[in-house]
């Protein structure tokens, strides 16, 4: 899988302006992993984007955050206000748009969503027979539109998407890094939240990550993916040892005999942003992690 140059240049947008009606209680504060849930999702997102923007209402409070934070013009204009200032503020020429009640952050499929985005405007998830436009990709160009939706009143997203060359991402493509689309789980009510707070001492609790081999390593493998579990603070070596035990033919042809490193001629890539091949290179829980040659990693 070759990196993109697209994500060199795209930023972060987290939309935390809404009501929270339904919740009762602000959703961006609501605790999440020991932290407010806004600083949880910042933080994943600050591992692949250098550039955060959050965009709360006029007078929200917040944690601090690393992230550039920007006020709506004008307080609850919908998802099409909060996208539109978002893009406005940020520095990148594309922009990954998120909302604050999302809380897990699939950088694989993030990653996948961006690299769609170099003969496109926009590119939207459909998952269960509806946009995801708040976890979608937009270009920068777009944000005429957006201004001219907001002056006849049109707050949905969707409206953009015939005006412009959008890339629609279907069920199967999304299911290749989030096979269960957690990726799209709102935090709306209390019940979604307790829901999502069992979900997520679950994962804590079983950290593990995907390894998709390539070529001649998925030929010796006879398999395409191996999920492995990861254990506290894992790095490449943890992974590497971990795949041969589970594939041990892959030992001296593909992983060297101290199972801790890569042959000469392999390497691999994290998450579809990183070429890698220390050892030490820290893993996290939920990363994809690519085994391909190095001729053919470019």
């Amino acid at each position: 899988m070759i990196v993109e140059p697209a994500i060199r240049n795209a930023s972060a947008v987290i939309l935390a302006g809404g009501k929270s009606s339904r919740m009762g209680r602000p959703k961006a504060l609501l605790p999440f992993g020991n932290e407010p849930l806004i600083v949880h999702i910042v933080r994943a997102l600050k591992c692949m984007f250098a550039e955060a923007v959050v965009v709360a209402a006029p007078e929200q409070e917040l944690p601090p955050l690393p992230a550039l934070l920007v006020r709506d013009e004008v307080a609850y204009q919908g998802p099409v206000g909060g996208i539109y200032y978002g893009l406005k503020a940020a520095q990148g020429e594309f922009c990954f748009v998120t909302s604050c009640d999302v809380a897990f952050t699939n950088l694989a499929l993030i990653s996948f969503l961006i690299s769609q985005i170099s003969n496109h405007d926009v590119v939207v998830p459909y998952w269960q027979e509806r946009f995801q436009p708040l976890h979608a990709v937009y270009r920068r160009s777009v944000l005429p539109l957006l201004k001219e939706q907001l002056e006849r009143g049109e707050l949905r997203p969707i409206f953009l998407y015939d005006k412009v060359r959008t890339r629609k991402v279907q069920e199967d493509e999304i299911r290749r890094f989030d096979p269960e689309g957690l990726s799209f789980f709102n935090m709306n009510t209390p019940v979604d939240y307790e829901e999502a707070l069992k979900r997520w001492e679950s994962s804590r609790h079983s950290p593990a990550c995907t390894v998709e081999l390539f070529g001649a390593a998925r030929l010796l493998a006879k398999t395409q993916e191996v999920s492995l579990p990861l254990p506290q603070e894992a790095t490449l070596s943890h992974v590497l040892s971990a795949l041969a035990e589970r594939v041990p033919i892959l030992v001296g042809r593909v992983i060297n005999r101290d199972k801790s490193t890569l042959v000469s001629g392999y390497t691999c890539n994290i998450n579809g942003l990183d070429f890698v091949r220390a050892p030490s290179a820290k893993i996290c829980s939920g990363d994809k992690i690519f085994i391909l040659s190095a001729d053919a990693g470019g």
